[in-house]
């Protein structure tokens, strides 16, 4: 999952994204309103997380404006303003959720967890592919009958793969949707942890089929041939 974080308090933003990535989330930073209205209106996130107290442009128009260009991904606003007219100018602006500084992680984390999920029409569906099962609600992977232990960017990538069974996937679309902006393109950081899910998921399980595929000179895809 993909997150934006539009957060003027450097300190905070940087804490945040550390947190949230150990959650397995990929978290790119923009640290005013006008650059994150900018990149909210031409990537594709599966959440935006907003200060209400911005410089450039403040939260309420920056909500207000990517409402009006018709994005419809949840916005959590963020704001040290506890009043109760705050709270209603930033969800009449056309955010999802509210959150009040200084505020506890693990509620951030709720508060997230609920925002991804009324995106879904129904109960998140456990994903399986051959003897290969990710229930993202447990946030566990399996096979067979063994369970397999992954870092947090080793689920973010099987998950994502998962999610798109059988489809070749560029190196730079599992870039855009595993990483953060701030990775190198030229890296190769998506072939190392393909090379470490290989590993896990198919080296370690020598007389079950290998799900990892590499096509060559398009990318990674995962599923039987």
């Amino acid at each position: 999952m993909r997150i934006l974080l539009i957060e003027d308090e450097t300190k905070l933003a940087a804490s945040l994204k550390k947190a949230l990535t150990t959650e397995s989330y990929a978290v790119d930073i923009v640290n005013d309103g006008e650059s994150g209205y900018e990149t909210a209106a031409v990537e594709p996130y599966d959440l935006i997380i907003l200060d209400l107290g911005l410089p450039k442009m403040d939260g309420v128009t920056v909500c207000q404006k990517l409402r009006q260009e018709k994005i419809t991904t949840p916005i959590l606003m963020l704001t040290a303003r506890d009043a109760t007219h705050n709270k209603i100018q930033g969800l009449d602006s056309g955010a999802d959720d509210y959150l009040v500084k200084p505020f506890d992680f693990e509620e951030l984390l709720a508060r997230i967890r609920a925002l991804l999920r009324r995106e879904q029409v129904q109960p998140e569906p456990v994903l399986q592919i051959d003897s290969l099962r990710l229930d993202p609600a447990a946030h566990t992977v399996t096979r067979g009958d063994r369970d397999i232990a992954l870092s947090a960017k080793e689920y973010a990538l099987l998950e994502y793969l998962m999610r798109h069974p059988k489809q070749i996937l560029s190196k730079t679309q599992i870039l855009e949707h595993v990483w953060d902006m701030d990775t190198d393109p030229f890296s190769n950081v998506v072939d190392v942890y393909i090379g470490y899910l290989r590993n896990k998921i198919d080296r370690a399980y020598p007389k079950e089929p290998p799900l990892i595929h590499t096509v060559k000179g398009l990318g990674y895809k995962l599923g039987n041939p």
